[in-house]
């Protein structure tokens, strides 16, 4: 699937909700979370967290073929919940396709407007952790 499938697939799931309940979508952002591939707990290091998080949020890549895998974790359930839908989209997608992306579909199912302004913030790290790597791994290639 293409990051674009994996967006609208992401953003039809969202519709599922009221768009006024985040009660039931903070619960589906959680039930994502629970779902993530674990990372490696020898990843888990100073060097794969990310920066600006309020709570710990470990993301690691790696290429195998030509596409880029990620996994990673969170000491938030929350948090775990978001990355894993971050996860979800940009894993198994080459370094140049992570960089030609949009990530519109945030803004479609309204996840930034209802975070805090610390999570907020982490989410914009994730993101740019994500596309650091593809950058990392696009200018080896």
């Amino acid at each position: 699937m293409t990051i674009k499938e994996i967006q609208d697939e992401i953003v039809d799931e969202f519709s599922m909700f009221e768009e006024d309940n985040w009660d039931e979508r903070y619960q589906y952002v959680i039930d994502l979370g629970k779902t993530l591939p674990l990372i490696d707990e020898k990843y888990k290091t100073d060097e794969n967290i990310i920066k600006g998080c309020q709570s710990k949020v470990w993301v690691h890549g790696e290429m195998q073929g030509d596409k880029i895998v990620f996994t990673a974790d969170s000491d938030a359930i929350l948090t775990k919940g978001i990355i894993a839908i971050l996860i979800r989209t940009f894993s198994k997608q080459t370094p140049s396709e992570i960089l030609e992306a949009d990530t519109k579909f945030i803004d479609e199912i309204g996840l930034k407007d209802h975070l805090s302004p610390t999570r907020a913030n982490g989410l914009v790290s994730m993101i740019k952790q994500i596309k650091m790597y593809a950058l990392a791994f696009n200018a080896k290639n």
